[in-house]
């Protein structure tokens, strides 16, 4: 049975990206991810997306996903959780959220 997602906060994001606790996946299309990002996360579009071609954690870390509101995130973590993997957290309210909570982006 597939966990629940998980929805964290920005700020909860920023923390374990600082602590080196995730891996985030930018799921949002390439041309968006160009055009502004979050530090360190890895652009993976869902229009191409396979889960089993993900980065694979480091022991303790988890996969988080983000886009520009949470709908593709959410998508990706169904996609995930169809595959067997449990990568179901994601950013709530996406890149926006990040954006309105005053955080840096490329």
């Amino acid at each position: 049975m597939a966990q629940p997602q998980k929805n964290l906060s920005p700020v909860e994001i920023k923390k374990m990206l600082d602590d080196k606790a995730i891996i985030l996946v930018d799921v949002r299309e390439l041309d968006e991810h160009n055009a502004v990002r979050i530090e360190g996360a890895v652009s993976f579009p869902l229009s191409r997306f396979d889960p089993r071609a993900l980065p694979k954690p480091a022991e303790g870390q988890s996969v988080v996903f983000h886009c520009a509101g949470g709908v593709r995130s959410a998508r990706a973590i169904a996609q995930c959780q169809q595959a067997g993997l449990d990568y179901c957290a994601h950013m709530a309210g996406g890149i926006q959220a990040w954006k309105q909570a005053g955080l840096p982006t490329r």
